[in-house]
């Protein structure tokens, strides 16, 4: 795990900026740093830099860039099924560390970019082909691990994992793409990779299994080098099957992700998905188990019951992270700075005290659930999916199922669309429910923003398009981005066992009747873990997610904090601040209005760093 940068230039990068992204890359790979600096047959300059968190093969040996023959490497990430594709080559190349950079350099001077079909895991890299003067670019297959880069008006290309190293390395200065900020303040963060912009104009980011090429003779080219198969249900499967081919894939997804030669530590909520991966780890494959959680007042989103009743049922190390409202703003402000981006949603502000906790207890790899909900149906929207289906298939499961929407589900569900069991029978393309609050949020700018829903198609099945979009477009890419931020901070790894290929791929042949059982959803996920992990919370009907409502950060009736809100910014050319000021005083703050009061301070803070 690692932070890369680079460049292909008409003439030689001064030192200074080289030496500025190192620092700049610092964090990411606090443990060595390399760079190399060489042309090609056009005369072109191209520049390599890594800066090295040692996780496999901690001997120096293992520093990048790496070069065999021909093909010179720089990559950030792990190869998780190195050990076997090593074993596979091990007859044509004789290898010199232990590491799964040098499995992939090799991969790579063998295949070229087919390579990467091969590889179980999660990078970001580029490669130069010093035979045909090629440079590379590629990111994993879920976009687990970022890759920015920048085309100047003289052809020139620099890349790096974040935008920072970008203008480091370029010299360029930032520019804020006002439109973006404002389609996040009215849409949310599930709006932010329905297209291709970023936060700053000029600055891309290559897409989830995609590659650039580079070269004097071809020229740019952008194209996907890995495409995932469509949704085929095996109708001849039966539910056990199912359960037991979830199991058997999820159970070798953990077991090369603890590959490490470091520590490893453990995200831990109350829920499902958590402790699937622990039961899996602890009563499985026998690893010492170290749990983190953050720890919250609220009602709406508290698991401690659950988070205590895991690490007494499972005999865990737990560490728990209590919300306290010191020095918030202050805090938002140096996160925001360091994600080049505002913060998506408040989650992620406390997500990253939970990464900073890993860090201080001497962690370098954390392990989280991120993907359950998209690959195994986690939402409540899914269950509205999943009757609109059923309902023209099968009527007695339908009205078995709806039932009990009815008693379990119902209950517990505030979005006002997902209370109407009919919402997807009665229209199929509504998306209401996703940008719910949108007309209240742009009563808060200056100038409206509109931007109607769109959603890529996938399948002609309701429930799977949509995972399919929220894995891909809405959800997951925000989570990543944010989780490779947080951790890569605190110089932590974090991996996400459940996107893995082969389980994905699996997933995509269980027939959508089996997803949702007795009101459950997820029911495959769960019945899989059920040997492992507390049954208690494998049954537990309630999604809390991740949250910590903003009010037990930040305390709105100290003075000094409502001074340091009422200071003129910049973010005041783009939202309306006399109507902004009313929600520091309010005492009846709604949900949705906290959330924009976040998503206004973080965006506001983004502006006044990089304008």
């Amino acid at each position: 795990m690692c932070g890369i940068a680079g460049a292909i230039t008409n003439k030689p990068i001064d030192q200074y900026f080289i030496n500025n992204t190192i620092s700049r890359l610092n964090h990411r790979g606090p443990d060595a740093f390399g760079k190399s600096i060489f042309t090609n047959y056009a005369g072109d300059y191209i520049t390599f830099v890594h800066t090295r968190l040692s996780i496999l093969d901690l001997d120096e040996r293992s520093n990048q860039p790496m070069r065999y023959k021909n093909i010179e490497l720089i990559f950030n990430g792990e190869i998780y099924n190195y050990l076997e594709l090593r074993q596979k080559l091990s007859n044509e190349f004789i290898f010199k560390t232990d590491s799964d950079t040098e499995v992939l350099l090799m991969l790579l001077y063998k295949k070229g970019l087919d390579g990467l079909k091969d590889c179980e895991g999660m990078f970001s890299l580029a490669f130069f082909d010093h035979s045909k003067g090629t440079l590379y670019l590629a990111r994993d297959k879920f976009g687990e691990k970022p890759l920015y880069y920048y085309r100047d008006t003289n052809g020139q290309l620099f890349f790096g994992s974040e935008p920072k190293s970008i203008f480091a390395l370029s010299g360029v200065k930032p520019h804020i793409d006002i439109n973006h900020l404002r389609r996040f303040l009215v849409n949310g963060y599930k709006s932010l990779y329905k297209k291709k912009e970023t936060f700053f104009k000029n600055i891309d980011e290559i897409p989830p299994g995609s590659c650039i090429e580079l070269s004097p003779q071809l020229g740019f080219k952008n194209y996907q080098w890995n495409k995932f198969i469509e949704y085929s249900p095996n109708n001849e499967m039966s539910y056990q099957e199912a359960v037991d081919g979830t199991r058997e894939r999820l159970v070798n997804a953990m077991k090369i992700r603890l590959r490490s030669d470091v520590p490893i530590a453990f995200c831990l909520s109350g829920g499902i998905d958590s402790n699937a991966l622990i039961g899996i780890a602890k009563n499985l494959l026998n690893y010492d188990v170290h749990g983190f959680t953050i720890m919250n007042k609220d009602s709406r989103y508290e698991e401690k019951d659950m988070v205590e009743y895991a690490v007494k049922k499972q005999n865990l190390k737990h560490t728990p992270i209590l919300v306290e409202k010191n020095n918030f703003l202050e805090n938002l402000s140096s996160l925001v700075e360091a994600h080049d981006s505002p913060i998506s949603t408040i989650s992620y502000y406390a997500h990253s005290l939970l990464m900073k906790a890993i860090s201080k207890n001497g962690y370098k790899v954390s392990m989280s659930g991120t993907g359950a909900d998209e690959i195994f149906s986690g939402y409540y929207d899914h269950h509205l999916a999943y009757l609109s289906e059923i309902n023209f298939v099968d009527k007695d499961l339908y009205n078995s199922s709806l039932e009990n929407w009815i008693s379990t589900i119902k209950p517990i569900v505030r979005n006002p669309y997902l209370k109407d069991h009919e919402y997807f029978i009665k229209n199929p393309m509504s998306r209401k429910h996703i940008y719910l609050d949108c007309d209240l949020y742009n009563g808060y700018l200056t100038y409206p923003f509109f931007e109607e829903f769109e959603e890529k198609f996938y399948s002609n099945f309701l429930l799977r398009n949509r995972m399919a979009n929220e894995l891909f477009h809405e959800s997951v890419p925000v989570i990543l981005h944010e989780d490779d931020l947080n951790s890569m901070l605190y110089s932590v790894e974090n991996r996400s066992p459940f996107l893995d290929s082969k389980l994905y791929e699996w997933s995509l042949t269980i027939p959508t009747k089996f997803l949702i059982k007795n009101s459950l959803a997820k029911s495959i996920l769960r019945d899989a873990s059920k040997d492992f992990a507390p049954n208690k919370i494998m049954q537990n009907p309630r999604k809390v997610g991740f949250n910590v409502p903003i009010d037990d950060y930040l305390d709105f009736e100290d003075k000094k904090v409502l001074d340091e809100l009422s200071k003129d910014s910049v973010i005041n050319e783009i939202v309306n601040f006399d109507k902004i000021k009313s929600l520091f005083k309010s005492k009846k703050r709604s949900n949705e209005e906290s959330k924009f009061l976040f998503n206004y301070l973080s965006v506001r803070y983004f502006m006044e760093c990089f304008s």
